[in-house]
């Protein structure tokens, strides 16, 4: 600690500390244009020039480390004087058009001038002119440049945490002008945070542009709804109008970050799809009726399918004390523990709940992956959690972190990884094995003969890599490091081998617990409260908790709170609901929010399935393909138009917030709950959002102790439950077998991730076209170019769409984004079977069929 003094007042500080981190720890206000917390000093505007005693010049505070003993004058005249004269330098050539510039009210320059600016200005000449209209960088982001202030905000944010490189200036001096690569931002992430940290109306948000200023607003603090990252966001409205986000500059996991689907993705919320009235099937149509129509009709229908089997299926997007009420009432009103979360793949809990229990951090994100070493399992995080992505890149480039990636896709974080294994999807077990094994070679004299027994028992054969690293300089890395952090995509449970994954994951975990570095690990998911719908027990062997159905204790003290009895028996999941259906054996199939017709995999098999099912109930704000097969169609409210909690994937909880009615004459999920379960003559108490969370606190054990006032600004972190060990090391994983077939794997796209994004009118915007991404080499072979159409062939089935040539997709894969509703992705594909052989040719194109099929 080094002691400094700053108008009179004495602080220890850190070493390494600058001043002006030491003046705002004392509450004295020194004003900054180029500086941001989360980016290296700058020092070019020279606004948070101090008086340091000892030195002859004034310095910048903000590039200026603490020394001892150093005393600071942080006003006095010289320095008054001194800012005076460079806001009067800025207005020089700054255009006075204030009262149409979108940045009125909430200009930094309009604030610098107004408490430090001069009151006369000495400059005479006329002002400098860039251009005469404002400047279209993309279908989000407009650009004037003759108001920019040569900050370098918004090309230093672009480069160093979002990791795009967009954004560039040209010139020098005064005539420095920031711009985009030949005028525009056709390599832009279109995340708008050059929007956000611009300190005057220089980059502005397109889509806002015009619509409102800042004091017409009402602005509610709420969570981003598109992704597991729980980034915080405001939401700004106008008489009840929808008009814009922005982010807070010190608040939630991403700070002042958001992406794009996060800054501009929220329009959905208006979407034309929405479901207005309640519906009921006549004469095999949809014919909208009243509420209490609707519930009549029902009634019958729910007694009609007494004594068979029913399942339910809800959203992960849902808030909490949704998820927990809905998988009440299956459990009370329906006797059912026929409940799953996903639309897309099935969980093995029998693995995951020990996992979960035994390693799973629930602490923030940046303490975690401050770790010295951090790897990164599966999926591609630059587009599923982009704003993870900028915590990840700014962690490697301040505290020199590790970054260990293993994954089939390539990612943009690869560029600042030590280590990226490339693998064919399903070969991630084996592959983990091998490093369990790596490791243990390394130093298996610091662990126990019994234990060296086990890993023995579990070393298979490594996949077959195709990046330049392998397995054991993954091993290399985790020995060296002091602290280890895990972060699993969610994309690995779409293949069969996601048992024998986890299991790996597990042993990897236990060695590196035995080795002393304190193995943190955490899930990326990739839907906005995956983590709160597991904890809240949508699961077909779970209880809330995570605890298993067959838990004697855990289900009596439900069942006593509940007052009724809970099933023992662990249910079925998304797929043997299914084939429940297909069979004839169920009787009410009830569907929460998504649209497993567009999501899982093999579509005639579900579009079958649910046609087959006696009474299908759907339960959504917007018309999806599944509501389009239902028998029962429930109006409810979406994002924004009632009150929950998520929890995201640190563990954190926070508030979602309503800012807008629900629309037309869609009801609360909870109270649409209420009314179903009246009809099974049953009630569910309590029954509103706030006794709901109590009732969550008090049973849900990493929930306890919880209130609704302690989420505060920044959410509440829930409790890892103690647990022993898992003592266990589980058999090797079977060997991926290498075939000559193109094989297709999905995933979310930077754009798109599903249901909420695809009903956004400005991502559609935004959004390349449906496109297929394959290898330079694959795609040589077949003599295909970039840009071609070209036919995507399954034995199930087939889509056309455009041609993208990636020189870092590895060899033998395809990839298509499952989020476009127009391809149908899911009719290529067959349950059970990931990743999907498929082949490639050009449309109307003569291909052999021997050239398309093997590479």
């Amino acid at each position: 600690m080094v002691s400094i003094t700053i108008d009179g007042q004495t602080l220890e500080v850190e070493a390494g500390s600058t001043v002006l981190q030491a003046a705002r720890r004392l509450g004295i206000d020194i004003p900054t244009f180029c500086y941001l917390k989360r980016l290296p000093a700058l020092a070019s505007c020279r606004m948070c020039l101090v008086e340091i005693e000892g030195l002859r010049r004034l310095q910048p505070s903000c590039a200026t480390a603490v020394t001892e003993g150093m005393v600071v004058r942080a006003n006095t005249p010289l320095i008054e004087e001194t800012r005076s004269s460079m806001l009067d330098m800025l207005l020089a050539n700054h255009p006075l058009d204030c009262p149409i510039c979108d940045k009125g009210g909430e200009c930094e320059l309009q604030n610098m001038v107004m408490a430090y600016g001069p009151r006369e200005s000495r400059f005479r000449d006329d002002k400098r002119v860039f251009h005469s209209e404002d400047i279209r960088l993309s279908p989000v982001i407009i650009m004037n440049v003759n108001r920019c202030i040569q900050c370098q905000r918004c090309v230093r944010m672009c480069e160093e945490v979002v990791g795009a490189v967009a954004l560039g200036t040209i010139e020098k001096g005064m005539d420095t002008a920031v711009t985009g690569f030949e005028g525009s931002l056709a390599g832009c992430d279109q995340c708008g945070n050059c929007v956000e940290v611009c300190p005057v109306g220089a980059l502005m948000s397109f889509p806002y542009r015009y619509k409102a200023r800042p004091w017409d607003l009402t602005e509610t603090d709420t969570i981003c709804p598109h992704c597991g990252t729980g980034c915080q966001l405001t939401v700004g409205t106008r008489k009840g109008e929808f008009m814009r986000v922005r982010s807070k500059w010190d608040e939630g996991v991403n700070r002042e970050t958001l992406c794009v689907r996060g800054r501009f993705g929220l329009d959905f919320v208006a979407s034309r799809d929405r479901i207005k009235r309640p519906m009921i099937r006549r004469d095999g149509a949809l014919v909208p009726v009243s509420w209490d129509e609707a519930g009549d009709y029902l009634r019958r229908r729910l007694s009609a399918v007494e004594g068979k089997a029913a399942g339910g299926l809800a959203s992960p997007r849902l808030p909490n004390e949704m998820l927990y009420q809905f998988q009440k009432l299956m459990r009370t009103a329906f006797r059912s523990n026929n409940i799953d979360c996903s639309s897309r793949w099935s969980t093995p809990f029998d693995t995951l709940g020990p996992l979960l229990a035994a390693f799973n951090s629930r602490a923030p994100l940046d303490e975690v992956i401050g770790n010295d070493c951090v790897l990164v399992i599966g999926g591609n995080v630059t587009e599923g959690n982009p704003v993870t992505e900028y915590l990840l890149r700014d962690s490697v480039r301040r505290r020199q972190t590790g970054l260990l990636m293993l994954s089939a896709r390539p990612s943009r974080l690869d560029a600042d990884a030590r280590v990226v294994v490339r693998v064919l999807p399903g070969g991630e077990a084996a592959s983990l094995a091998a490093v369990v094994a790596g490791l243990a070679a390394t130093v298996g004299q610091a662990l126990p003969g019994d234990v060296l027994a086990g890993i023995d028992a579990t070393i298979g054969k490594p996949a077959a890599e195709t990046g330049i690293d392998g397995p054991d300089r993954l091993a290399a890395e985790l020995t060296e490091g002091r602290s280890v952090t895990v972060l699993v995509s969610v994309d690995l449970l779409r293949s069969p081998e996601a048992r024998a994954t986890l299991q790996q994951i597990n042993n990897l975990l236990q060695v590196l617990r035995l080795l002393g570095k304190g193995p943190a690990m955490q899930f990326l998911f990739d839907r906005a409260n995956q983590m709160g719908a597991w904890d809240m027990g949508v699961l077909p062997a779970a209880l809330p908790g995570l605890r298993a159905v067959a838990d004697d204790v855990a289900r009596t003290t439900l069942a006593r709170t509940w007052g009724a009895e809970i099933p023992s028996e662990p249910g079925a999941d998304l797929d043997a609901i299914l084939e429940l259906c297909v069979g004839g054996r169920m009787g009410a199939l009830y569907i929460v929010g998504t649209d497993p017709l567009i999501a899982y995999p093999d579509r005639d098999f579900v579009t079958r399935a649910l046609s087959a099912a006696d009474l299908l109930i759907v339960q959504d704000a917007f018309l999806t393909d599944t509501a389009g097969l239902a028998e029962v169609v429930l109006p409810a409210a979406g994002y924004g138009e009632e009150t929950g909690t998520f929890t995201n994937n640190e563990g954190r909880t926070q508030k979602v917030r309503k800012f807008r009615e629900p629309a037309f004459e869609a009801r609360g999920n909870l109270a649409i709950f209420d009314f179903v379960a009246a009809l099974r003559n049953q009630a569910l108490r309590p029954s509103t959002q706030g006794e709901i969370f109590d009732e969550i606190a008090r049973l849900v054990p990493a929930y306890q102790g919880l209130t609704e006032d302690a989420l505060g600004a920044d959410g509440a972190f829930t409790k890892a439950v103690p647990t022993p060990p898992v003592a266990r090391f589980f058999a090797p994983p079977p060997v991926p077998t290498a075939g000559d077939r193109l094989m297709l794997i999905t995933g979310d796209c930077l754009f798109h991730n599903g249901y909420l994004s695809e009903r956004s009118d400005i991502l559609n915007t935004v959004a390349n076209d449906p496109y297929v991404a394959m290898s330079a080499e694959d795609t040589a072979q077949l003599g295909l170019s970039d840009g071609d159409q070209v036919i995507v062939r399954s034995a199930q089935g087939e889509l056309t769409a455009q041609l993208k040539v990636d020189k870092r997709f590895p060899k033998g894969l395809v990839f298509v984004p499952e989020n476009y509703r127009a391809l149908r992705l899911n009719g290529l594909m067959r349950r059970g079977e990931y990743p999907c052989p498929v082949e490639v040719q050009k449309v109307h194109a003569t291909v052999e069929v021997d050239r398309t099929s093997r590479i």
